[in-house]
């Protein structure tokens, strides 16, 4: 019998992708884990290994490069030797995909169920053929604010290549300012749901950082030819120490009110990282436990690799809190948003040189400004300030913290 190729799940809230392409051709022999194609979900592009074994056998009717694809949409077959495949694919089936399909991601999330909308799983709501593109020709269209969606191909089949992108934008045809892309209308959707289905509120309070300058400083001094940790490691992982102390912050809001976390549950932060494509958000794992160049590779490695769109689904799930750091645009204070499932995010702003009374004196200083944003159905504000009051003592003394 026949094994049908459906679109995983790459995020908790994806319900479409992008179809990148085929990394094996039509008849070639699959065996389990080998790699079949490329997917871009909610914010990254995912290479997708087999299940099953068998023969490839891609449809004339499978999607083309650039495509939407709905998940658990059946893009392909494997078959026996001499077994022939289906006649055409299916609509999607939504009772069916609500198992893993037969490809799959490591640490992807099942397909939908069925209470989803039932439109979804009739042919009509099947998504729209558009043309072929490359995703640097999609990259470069975001860039030059091209609707790539209208235009014809130079590649084999009217793929859609980044010389055709280019050309558009020189000669003024493509006229129309691109529609949001795949990244954007996720990064859209889940602010709105954040700003429309929890009860945010922020607190802002400011930091002496002398302490964390004259750190920072040291590090800088004794590194030689190393990368000496930055302000994003060190905060990042006084944050963690501190949030072992709050089981309250790391609460998530569920259907039948705030969730604990587990006692042995890991403290796992979630870092934004603004690239090309939009916001995207990296866990780093267990940042109290890292040494602080541990961290810095990490952190490094992370952010590279989601400007790269190259972050498997799984590095971007998980997280218990965030941090989003705006320091380095010379923000002073903002409102973050939830990042949900969570219950509080914390925004960093900039470490500015400001006058301090000592005495009767005045004296140079160093101030930060952190904004905590809380969802008050999860926690309510004196356990909130509690947080950031005791956030606020680490960075005043952060030797004596990380020192354990």
């Amino acid at each position: 019998m026949a094994h049908p190729i459906q679109i995983p799940r790459l995020g908790w809230s994806m319900e479409e992708g992008v179809f990148v392409e085929w990394l094996k051709a039509d008849g070639d022999a699959i065996e389990p884990g080998d790699v079949l194609f490329n997917l871009e979900g909610e914010k990254a592009i995912q290479e997708i290994e087999s299940i099953d074994g068998g023969v490839l056998r891609i449809p004339a009717d499978a999607p083309a490069e650039g495509e939407t694809v709905l998940v658990g949409q059946v893009i392909g077959w494997l078959c026996a030797e001499d077994e022939e495949p289906p006649a055409e694919l299916p609509a999607v089936d939504l009772a069916a995909a609500a198992a893993d399909g037969p490809a799959a991601p490591p640490g992807a999330s099942p397909a939908p169920t069925a209470t989803a909308p039932a439109a979804v799983a009739t042919p009509t709501a099947l998504p729209t053929r558009r043309p072929a593109s490359s995703p640097r020709a999609r990259r470069v269209a975001t860039e030059l604010g091209i609707d790539w969606t209208v235009l014809s191909g130079s590649g084999r089949g009217g793929r859609i290549r980044e010389c055709d992108i280019r050309a558009a934008a020189d000669s003024g045809t493509a006229g129309q300012v691109a529609p949001a892309a795949s990244v954007r209308g996720v990064i859209a959707q889940r602010m709105l749901t954040a700003s429309q289905t929890t009860a945010p509120v922020t607190l802002t309070t400011t930091a002496d950082a002398s302490a964390l300058v004259s750190l920072r400083e040291q590090f800088l001094a004794t590194a030689g030819d190393e990368p000496a940790p930055g302000y994003n490691e060190i905060l990042l992982k006084l944050t963690a120490i501190v949030l072992g102390n709050h089981p309250q912050i790391r609460s998530q809001w569920t259907e039948s009110g705030p969730q604990p976390p587990a006692a042995d549950a890991p403290i796992d932060i979630g870092l934004a990282v603004d690239t090309e494509s939009g916001l995207m958000v990296p866990v780093v794992r267990n940042p109290a436990s890292e040494t602080l160049k541990a961290l810095g590779q990490s952190v490094t490695d992370l952010a590279d690799r989601a400007r790269s769109r190259t972050l498997a689904a799984n590095e971007m799930s998980g997280g218990v809190f965030t941090i989003t750091n705006l320091g380095p645009q010379g923000i002073d204070a903002f409102t973050p948003i939830l990042n949900l499932p969570q219950a509080a995010i914390l925004g960093i702003g900039r470490v500015r040189a400001i006058p301090v009374v000592q005495g009767e004196e005045i004296v140079p200083g160093q101030q930060i400004s952190l904004s905590l944003t809380f969802d008050h159905r999860v926690l309510d504000g004196a356990p909130a300030a509690g947080f950031l009051s005791e956030l606020v003592r680490a960075i005043e003394n952060p030797g004596a913290m990380l020192a354990g």
